[in-house]
């Protein structure tokens, strides 16, 4: 793999590292790597992820490369805010979105891409663990052990993405942290009132879509942190890139086609009562956004988890 070093900077307080993907490499595009300069002193570093959301579609992959290093160095985002407070490496993924194909809403993990066979587009939910491995060789090249579990974080499409790739994976996800979804959480369910509920509305497919059973009472046991905003009014239900018609009508008719409170609380309660290990919340006086509170509070979220999963009470997976 080609690796571009960007060196360190006073402004993002850490050191970037652009990598391209090589032949015979389990990835097909570049990724960043930040290594925070307060890195954990920990014995086993845990590694960040925040799939990239570059906000716009574009064929260019270079206008993808610059937002995703934007979202590894800038505190704003969630991923670099809580590897700063953490201590952790951040691995951003450059997963492109394309113009000429904008019904393929890679960066929301939607069905379009989970679909693609045969292009550098397959399975990019196994290439980011593909990336992933690639950035632990990394960084054991530099003397930091990491676990082969990561924190994942998201917000808005990346989000959706984190949410969707923690039912597809949790044997990856130590806990993941995720927000502005659109009021809407796949479900960890085959059917709702006897209805089938495809990718990526439940896992009614989920065998036919990955090629493997789903891997639900790891998924139950993962640790979840979801929220909104209720003044959020950014819902991508309307829009053809995020679903199709199909499942805008199952998803409206089974979970509300008003976002919030409606869909939202049916996901709750879905949640709820499948006894997943998630906290879902809303946020009054807050719109499709993530303030400093409550990034503040997902970092306490990932303690949390990290220190329950060192715990030797803890129940084995």
């Amino acid at each position: 793999m080609a690796i571009v070093l960007l060196g360190c900077s006073e402004s993002y307080d850490g050191e970037l590292v652009l990598i391209h993907p090589e032949t015979g490499d389990l990835y097909d595009y570049p990724y960043y790597l930040f290594i925070p300069d307060q890195l954990s002193q920990n014995e086993q570093a845990l590694i960040i992820v925040e799939p990239n959301n570059s906000g716009f579609a574009d064929d260019d992959l270079q206008k993808h490369i610059d937002k995703a290093r934007n979202t590894a160095t800038n505190s704003y985002y969630l991923g670099n805010y809580i590897s700063q407070n953490l201590g952790y490496p951040l691995v951003v993924p450059v997963f492109p979105r394309e113009e000429s194909r904008w019904k393929i809403y890679t960066h929301a993990l939607d069905r379009d891409v989970m679909l693609q066979k045969g292009n550098a587009l397959e399975r990019i939910d196994k290439q980011l663990i593909g990336i992933f491995e690639d950035a632990r060789k990394k960084l054991l090249e530099k003397n930091i052990q990491t676990k082969d579990q990561f924190l994942l974080t998201g917000f808005s499409a990346s989000g959706t993405f984190a949410n969707r790739f923690t039912v597809l994976h949790p044997d990856k996800v130590l806990a993941v942290a995720a927000g502005g979804l659109n009021g809407l959480l796949m479900l960890p369910s085959d059917s709702l009132q006897n209805e089938l509920l495809p990718y990526p509305i439940g896992t009614g497919d989920f065998k036919e879509i990955t090629g493997r059973e789903f891997q639900r009472p790891l998924f139950m046991d993962t640790p979840q942190f979801y929220f909104m905003g209720a003044l959020d009014d950014n819902d991508a239900l309307p829009y053809d890139d995020a679903f199709g018609p199909s499942e805008r009508e199952q998803i409206s008719r089974l979970l509300g086609e008003q976002m919030l409170p409606e869909r939202w609380n049916r996901c709750r309660q879905m949640y709820d009562s499948l006894k997943v290990k998630a906290s879902i919340k809303t946020y009054q006086d807050m719109g499709h956004e993530h303030p400093e509170a409550v990034k503040q509070e997902i970092v306490q979220f990932f303690r949390a988890a990290i220190q329950d999963e060192q715990s030797p009470l803890q129940s084995p997976h």
